[in-house]
């Protein structure tokens, strides 16, 4: 009985990645509502959090898919709905027509990344994430952010929304920094720094090096906290939901962090 806090539907146009031929890595992107469904009755998955897929720099994509996410949530009640949303000026339009659908049944979480554009310390960005997490905080909503090392989405950037946010608005942060500086910085002091601030701060470990999942379990147990933060998350079709399964349930190792990783956290948090 799995929950999956972090799973995408949508297929993406062909894109010439890194200067090479137009490619569709993301091999195992679903299009139909009834191809998710098909995935989580393979998997036995009892929950998931389904967000557009993006990954080619144009965002018109990415919010091309927020309906679909809605429908499928409103299809299969496993499902729940995230929409993409985007501090950038020039996505403002777009982001105010789906901050207007924040409140449409099974929608749960609103997703940011700023892989595509904008930076969270942009001044010109500021007034649209107020926007972003306001409607998150009228609607009971969670913020999903994407980390990953350097640049924009770095957690001492992402780490920024924690700060001015995390007090009143969930944070879940996507891939728990996304790589080894990411996971260093947050396993060694400020995952559990912002918990015991009194943040709502989230993470899942999808996309994680082999050691931080170990480390991480760890620390929990030593320090006393966190151990109600942390979900599984498949990311498909980035990621690898059996890799991302085996990974989680060997780190936990079972009992009480395994059933809040695996099922109660997302209970919780998702609703």
């Amino acid at each position: 009985m799995v929950s999956d806090a972090h799973r995408h539907i949508g297929v993406l146009p062909a894109y010439p990645f890194y200067g090479g031929p137009p490619v569709n890595p993301d091999t195992t992107a679903r299009a139909t509502i009834k191809q998710v469904i098909a995935d989580l009755d393979a998997e036995g998955t009892e929950r998931a959090l389904v967000l557009p897929n993006y990954g080619v720099p144009d965002p018109a994509v990415a919010f091309s898919f927020n309906e679909l996410v809605i429908e499928a949530a409103q299809t299969d009640e496993r499902i729940r709905a995230g929409l993409w949303v985007s501090p950038r000026p020039a996505d403002a339009e777009r982001t105010l027509r789906a901050l207007a659908l924040a409140g449409e049944e099974g929608v749960r979480a609103l997703k940011l990344s700023f892989l595509l554009g904008g930076r969270a310390t942009d001044p010109a960005c500021r007034p649209m994430l107020d926007q972003i997490f306001d409607h998150a905080q009228r609607h009971g909503l969670v913020v999903h952010v994407h980390t990953s090392p350097g640049a924009a989405s770095d957690i001492d950037e992402i780490g920024n929304l924690v700060e001015w946010y995390a007090d009143r608005v969930p944070v879940h942060l996507v891939h728990f920094g996304g790589g080894m500086s990411g996971h260093i910085k947050l396993v060694g002091s400020r995952f559990f720094d912002w918990i015991a601030a009194g943040k709502r701060v989230y993470t899942d470990l999808s996309w994680a090096i082999g050691f931080a999942p170990y480390w991480l379990a760890q620390e929990i147990e030593r320090r006393g906290i966190g151990h109600d933060r942390v979900l599984f998350a498949s990311d498909q079709p980035w990621g690898d939901y059996a890799g991302e399964y085996a990974r989680m349930s060997a780190a936990t190792g079972g009992g009480e962090l395994a059933d809040l990783v695996f099922r109660d956290t997302f209970a919780t948090l998702y609703r």
